[in-house]
């Protein structure tokens, strides 16, 4: 069983917006660490779309959702969240929400990920 759960994908049309929950299971903690969320569209590679560091003072961006996307955290809740506004079909992929190694602040490289949830579907189309 995963420690992270995604929830909050469906289908939505171009230009409408989706909110993703990332939770933690219990004794499962993301308050020391970054974490990220990724997507993955068929037949395409993963991607990092965003990240937060620990206390949510930083983040970081794929430059094709800058601006639209926005990524944040409540500890005390032991969530992450990604706020996603004018959607597009090309956004369409199943997003996974992640906690990185505690040796970074943010970063979009996969890799640095060691915990992963199991996705949840976000389709753009009219």
């Amino acid at each position: 069983q995963s420690q992270l759960v995604e929830s909050g994908g469906g289908l939505v049309q171009p230009g409408g917006s989706l909110r993703l929950s990332c939770t933690a299971a219990s004794g499962f903690s993301l308050e020391k660490y970054p974490v990220g969320w990724f997507r993955q569209a068929p037949g395409k590679e993963r991607e990092g779309v965003a990240s937060i560091e620990s206390r949510g003072r930083s983040t970081e961006y794929a430059g094709s959702v800058k601006g639209r996307f926005t990524i944040s955290r409540d500890n005390a809740k032991n969530t992450a969240y990604l706020q996603m506004n004018n959607l597009k079909p090309e956004d369409t992929a199943v997003y996974y929400c992640a906690r990185a190694i505690v040796q970074v602040t943010t970063t979009l490289q996969g890799a640095l990920y060691d915990y992963w949830g199991q996705g949840t579907q976000v389709t753009v189309s009219s």
